[in-house]
């Protein structure tokens, strides 16, 4: 399905990544195959439940590939797809782009903030 309006792709791609967690959790996997509790364990303020449907939301937009083995209990490791380590490249070029930036972000923002607002 090809669309030629860029609103669209702006759309989708703020679906993918607009989540507080997303990014996060990509970042989590950047190393290589991490079991549930391994990820769980790098974001330690992300509830169990949250995580989950994160996993579950990456798993279907096809950025995380999950396995399962037979195993008791049951074993599943998650990993980056191809489609995902691409989207990291991207994440780590806005990581840097904020890295770079962030003070004059925070300037911005309490320039704003002092202003008064009642116009």
């Amino acid at each position: 399905m090809e669309h030629k309006n860029d609103d669209y792709h702006v759309r989708i791609m703020v679906g993918i990544i607009s989540s507080k967690w997303t990014l996060p959790v990509m970042y989590a996997l950047k190393d290589g195959t991490k079991r549930y509790h391994e990820v769980n364990k790098v974001l330690p303020d992300m509830r169990e439940k949250v995580l989950t449907d994160t996993l579950r939301k990456l798993e279907r937009d096809g950025l995380v590939a999950r396995a399962v083995f037979a195993a008791v209990p049951p074993k599943v490791e998650y990993e980056l797809s191809e489609l995902g380590k691409s989207l990291l490249d991207v994440i780590i070029t806005l990581l840097g782009w904020t890295k770079e930036h962030v003070n004059e972000v925070h300037v911005a923002r309490q320039t704003f903030d002092s202003k008064d607002t009642t116009d």
